[in-house]
């Protein structure tokens, strides 16, 4: 016997012997879609965000509410009719700047933290129109919600970029004064479709 396995005997002994048992705990309850996507709504509405719940027939006219008129830029595979819509090819940020608005769709919404995460799919576009207008209107599908944090990242693909939106762009790192719209959109609305 090797110096090493002797050691490694006698360390595997003594944690025998000191390790008592370890209850197991039960599996935590999934809750039913319903309760997944109100948390998700409730969680949202929490980060001040705004939170519109409607049927897939309606959410032309949703998007249309939710805009009021305001210029809009969209990603070119949104694959949803807008009125006066810019859709980006490469727009610069001085040109972004001057859009009030984005529509786009989201990867996965977590109901746990009331985040939606974008993977900048051909429907979410680049970052840069999610993070330059100051309303960016979300669509998010009650499908795509999901329990916490974990389930999100099973379905993301870890070579592609994301984006992750926990309600409207806030700091208070001046004087701890709440200040909203520095690092992204200042307002955040949320279409819940399904």
């Amino acid at each position: 016997m090797s110096a090493r396995d002797e050691i490694l005997g006698r360390v595997r002994a003594a944690l025998a012997e000191a390790s008592p048992a370890v209850a197991v705990p039960a599996a935590p309850r999934v809750p039913d879609r319903g309760d997944l996507v109100a948390l998700f709504d409730e969680r949202v509405a929490d980060y001040r965000a705004v939170v519109t719940r409607c049927a897939a027939a309606d959410l032309a006219a949703a998007v249309a509410g939710a805009l009021a008129g305001a210029s809009v830029v969209v990603p070119p595979g949104l694959d949803l009719e807008i009125d006066g819509a810019v859709v980006d090819d490469g727009l610069t940020a001085a040109e972004l700047d001057r859009i009030d608005a984005v529509v786009t769709r989201a990867r996965v919404g977590i109901a746990e933290t009331g985040t939606i995460v974008l993977d900048h799919a051909p429907d979410q576009g680049r970052r840069a129109i999610s993070l330059v207008p100051d309303l960016h209107v979300c669509i998010v599908d009650v499908s795509q919600v999901v329990p916490d944090v974990p389930d999100a990242i099973a379905l993301l693909d870890p070579a592609r970029p994301t984006t992750w939106i926990s309600g409207p762009s806030a700091t208070s790192d001046i004087e701890l004064d709440r200040v909203e719209g520095v690092h992204g959109p200042r307002t955040l609305h949320v279409l819940l479709v399904g």
